[in-house]
């Protein structure tokens, strides 16, 4: 009864984090990733191509692409449409027109490791194999695991002309062909001029700038470490020389085919565990 008044109060006031308990449009478009996997880096380019005219930073990036798990159901209500909203949220039935972000596991692992060390969720030299532990089964946060995340959305939309797969290793390699993909779906007819310009006022060294301004300003990072930046090296493959042998081994014997599915090489010769193989029976055909 005190859990429903305070929420029913939170939500008055608008100080509710919408997650999965909103009214979804028909105009609307999500971005979706499981999280540290380049959410971030997509919402400002989205930002910086959709609203050319504005200065977008994190200051203001919550009211151009606001996010589920911050915004409350009011801001989300009256955000400005076509709303273009970025979640973690695993699948959905009424997210109609989705960019899908996915990102090496390997990678993934690392960046959530910082991500925990920047929020004092985990110590100073915790162990990674225990994290990677945590992280294979889907004990980290409020959306599945890596395959979990990805597969519901691959399994159900993958084949569908409203659902666009991104891989950030893509997107680091040639940001301005990926981007003109998203502009695609998004309806946005955009110049080579405009793509360019979303690209530069999206790069990570602009990104890390602002962060170091308005860290104490956005919700993300306000009261988390300043030693540990939130915005990371924006490289791909980082996994091969800072994630230990046995843990890329744990990764790939329990999600390599659905790695190898996406274009994800594998380096170790782990054994696959039991039922690895029949997530590829889900899958659209490649």
């Amino acid at each position: 009864m005190l859990y429903g008044a305070k929420l029913v109060l939170k939500t008055v006031l608008g100080k509710d984090h919408a997650g999965r308990n909103f009214g979804v449009r028909p105009d609307d478009t999500f971005i979706i990733s499981y999280p540290r996997s380049g959410s971030t880096w997509t919402r400002f380019l989205v930002a910086n191509l959709a609203y050319p005219n504005e200065t977008v930073s994190f200051s203001n990036l919550d009211s151009l692409v606001p996010a589920t798990a911050v915004s409350s159901r009011r801001s989300l209500k009256n955000a400005r449409r076509p709303r273009i909203i970025k979640t973690h949220n695993y699948y959905d039935h009424r997210y109609r027109k989705v960019v899908y972000v996915v990102r090496d596991p390997r990678d993934v692992v690392l960046s959530e490791y910082r991500f925990h060390l920047k929020g004092r969720k985990i110590d100073d030299g915790y162990p990674m194999e225990k994290f990677v532990a945590r992280f294979v089964s889907g004990e980290l946060g409020n959306y599945g695991s890596w395959k979990e995340n990805v597969v519901s959305w691959l399994a159900t939309r993958g084949e569908s002309p409203d659902f666009l797969l991104l891989r950030y290793e893509d997107m680091i390699a040639n940001t301005p062909r990926e981007l003109s993909k998203l502009a695609l779906l998004l309806g946005i007819d955009v110049s080579a001029d405009r793509i360019h310009q979303a690209v530069e006022r999206s790069s990570a060294d602009n990104m890390r700038s602002m962060e170091k301004k308005e860290s104490d300003a956005w919700v993300v990072t306000k009261g988390r470490r300043k030693d540990i930046p939130f915005v990371g090296t924006a490289t791909a493959g980082g996994w091969k020389t800072k994630l230990p042998e046995p843990c890329v081994a744990q990764i790939e014997a329990t999600w390599g085919p659905l790695m190898k599915w996406l274009g994800y090489e594998l380096m170790t010769n782990a054994a696959p565990v039991a039922g690895a193989e029949s997530v590829l029976a889900a899958l659209p055909a490649r």
